[in-house]
């Protein structure tokens, strides 16, 4: 009897399948050969199988390196599903007691265990290696093989000491699986096993059934909460990078109804594992959770993969998003976009060796040019991992479905590298696009900048469209920014080849991501967010300019612009209803709010508007337990270092507090620690500064004063009186 056909008996009597995937039994039979193997093939790809299969057919034991604890306790649940005697498959790990340590070592000498996970720092342990000296190892597994290489997406230093810990056990051949990984990645996991002349197995890297999109990241949680409520019932996963976030944004899905549990490694093991049984098992159909989650985790009918911040790098995204629509059906990938996420990445790199950095700002810009790019997603994506697309227009991501328009920017990129080299590549994205839009900022003014020839020669654009520039001449490599130096842009060579000889530049144009609505960039005033009913807008602006000059305020201390764009997108029609809305709270909404919702009332009924009522976004009382502790510590005069020393934040982040509380139109009294701080002449130039105001923004306010004078906190500080003061 042949052995194609004594394998795809093996195959139906163990895994019930009728035939093998694309190359798996090719695959197998190279293991059951007694070859290296390096197998690349995408999440969903059938990559278990390749060495499950010939574990449960050959003498020995497969010895299966895992990285992770939940990952083994998934794989071996499957393994021993399929199979009389629980035996067939153990994992040794750290989460084992002395007794069940014992039990898997008697059944694997015995002979009766074909398949053993480890976790690699278990494998390096004395005792593990000696015992594995006294097995026959049918062949080492070592999965999710990209953790061995730098370039790697989720590097793991002692995944590089598995070579030696394997050949003082025993040679055995070794095959190597990664779900992703680029040609880098590829050599360099098979140069350091030593198998460089490993066949190599790769499958393609599309899926086809994926649909990739990339949002702004405004109103993040109730575009996430409106887009479950829309997807009723399905399952998904929805990835933050920090714990902290898990946890908020797990209990805001929780209060709106939503069946969703957290998950990430600073959980004790017991609920974590237990949580994602309860997703394994549809008790719940969402878990939030940090990118620990997830991996080989069999779970086919996953149908949405949210990103509430984006991944460190495009490996990572297409890992995580490849746990989507694992069976071939719907599977929709969102991603929330906006660049100050990249900033606070490129922050963390700030210490790190300088290689790493290099190696971490490579991997950023690769990202951040998927994320702003305008063309079909899925090509940026198979070019990452060396795999050519064919068509154009691919008709699952939103760049095909909705193109954007491209505008010429020949002359606009060599207008900004000639400003840069004009200041000798000294200066930061910021700096630049003032000296081009010709602002007279104090930084301008000091450095005597509005004496250089580039001074003012890009004045018909804005601020956001040169950072667009800079952006996308990054991404196409004609600039960098060197992190060793804060950010400084430099010309490349390909960047003085442009110079040379400009050629066409298209730049995407509106696929400028708006920020966060109301997050603050360097303790300013929130940003004006986008408003949905522009017609609405307006009439509101009107109703708070006449309403400011009867209570003789500048109209921002009523209502801020964010609060206003959040009314005309909330609709909302009662007092209580505007207390949902952004920067108003319950003092605001009862001073000024009557005039406000009856307007809108009945703009709603003469316009016959359908209210988005369901979706009226209740957040987490969590926030709440932080506003009134500082609330009571304001009260006791304690100084505002001692109220972030005890909640282990930053001074900044105590006034960004305060700055909410009293912006939804709570009064509070920080004289005390205003008089601390700052001196009595600069208290009363700012108040006055704010009474005068058109505008309630900090960088305003600093160009107006002068940076040399007053600090940031200062202003924002002064903002904070003049509001509580005079508002509220």
């Amino acid at each position: 009897m042949s052995k194609k056909v004594v394998l795809a008996e093996e195959l139906q009597h163990y895994f019930g399948f009728d035939r093998f995937k694309g190359q798996q039994e090719e695959a197998i039979k190279s293991v059951m050969d007694g070859n290296n193997i390096f197998v690349l093939m995408p999440t969903g790809g059938g990559k278990s199988l390749i060495y499950q299969l010939p574990a449960l057919i050959l003498d020995g034991t497969a010895i299966v390196i895992s990285p992770l604890i939940a990952l083994m306790k998934n794989q071996v649940d499957a393994i021993r599903s399929t199979h009389a005697e629980d035996s067939v498959a153990h994992f040794l790990n750290s989460s084992l007691s002395k007794a069940a340590i014992t039990q898997v070592k008697q059944d694997v000498l015995a002979g009766k265990t074909k398949l053993l996970y480890v976790a690699p720092e278990s494998l390096t342990k004395e005792e593990n290696i000696e015992f594995l000296k006294q097995i026959k190892i049918s062949f080492y597994a070592i999965d999710e093989a990209h953790c061995i290489s730098e370039w790697g997406h989720d590097f793991r230093p002692e995944y590089r000491r598995i070579k030696p810990i394997v050949e003082e056990i025993g040679k055995s051949p070794i095959v190597a699986l990664t779900a992703t990984a680029t040609a880098k990645v590829q050599h360099d996991i098979q140069k350091n096993l030593g198998i460089l002349e490993a066949r190599v197995f790769k499958a393609s890297f599309n899926r086809e059934n994926l649909y990739y999109e990339v949002r702004p990241k405004v109103k993040t949680e109730t575009q996430i909460i409106k887009f479950i409520k829309q997807n009723e019932g399905k399952s998904g996963i929805i990835y933050c990078l920090s714990r902290k976030k898990v946890e908020e944004l797990a209990e805001t899905l929780q209060v709106n109804g939503v069946k969703a549990l957290p998950y990430h490694a600073g959980m004790d093991a017991a609920t974590r594992s237990g949580n994602q049984d309860k997703f394994l098992m549809e008790e719940v159909d969402v878990i939030v959770a940090t990118i620990a989650f997830g991996m080989g985790i069999d779970k086919p009918d996953v149908r949405f993969v949210i990103h509430y911040d984006i991944p460190k790098s495009l490996e990572g995204y297409y890992q995580e998003t490849g746990r989507a629509g694992r069976d071939g059906g719907e599977g929709q990938c969102i991603t929330f976009y906006s660049y100050k996420d990249i900033q606070k990445l490129e922050k963390f790199m700030h210490g790190k060796p300088v290689a790493e950095q290099e190696i971490g700002k490579q991997l950023l810009l690769d990202t951040v040019s998927y994320a702003e790019s305008a063309i079909c997603r899925r090509i940026i994506l198979l070019h990452y991992f060396g795999e050519h697309y064919q068509s154009e227009n691919c008709g699952n991501c939103d760049n095909c479905l909705n193109p954007k328009e491209q505008i010429e920017a020949k002359n606009e990129i060599v207008t900004a590298l000639k400003a840069i080299l004009e200041v000798h590549e000294k200066y930061k994205g910021d700096h630049i696009a003032n000296i081009l839009i010709g602002n007279s900022t104090a930084a301008i003014k000091s450095f005597k900048h509005y004496n250089l020839k580039s001074f003012g020669t890009g004045k018909e654009h804005d601020e956001r469209f040169w950072n667009a520039v800079f952006r996308q001449s990054m991404v196409a490599g004609i600039i960098n920014k060197d992190i060793e130096n804060y950010g400084l842009l430099k010309v490349t060579q390909k960047g003085h080849d442009f110079l040379e000889n400009p050629h066409s530049f298209m730049l995407v144009k509106n696929h400028e991501y708006e920020e966060e609505d109301g997050s603050r960039s360097g303790g300013g005033a929130p940003s004006g967010g986008a408003s949905g009913d522009p017609q609405l807008f307006a009439i509101l602006k009107d109703l708070r300019k006449k309403m400011a000059k009867k209570h003789n305020l500048p109209p921002f201390v009523i209502f801020q612009d964010p609060s206003l764009a959040d009314m005309s997108i909330q609709y909302p029609v009662t007092t209580e209803e505007l207390q949902n809305i952004q920067g108003v709270g319950q003092g605001k909404a009862r001073r000024y709010g009557k005039e406000f919702v009856a307007l809108i009332k009945s703009y709603v009924e003469e316009n016959e508007i359908e209210r988005p009522e369901d979706l009226v976004v209740r957040m987490v009382a969590n926030k709440s337990k932080m506003k009134v502790f500082i609330i009571q510590s304001i009260d006791r005069k304690l100084s505002f270092e001692d109220i972030a020393d005890s909640k282990g934040i930053e001074v900044s982040d105590v006034i960004g507090e305060v700055e909410a509380i009293v912006n939804s139109g709570t009064k509070l009294n920080i004289d005390y620690y205003i008089e601390d701080v700052i001196d009595e002449d600069h208290q009363d130039d700012i108040f006055e500064y704010f009474r005068e105001a058109e505008t309630d923004s900090i960088k305003d306010a600093m160009e107006e004063l002068g940076e040399e004078e007053y600090s940031e906190d200062d202003i924002r500080l002064m903002r904070v009186k003049f509001f509580s003061d005079m508002g509220n």
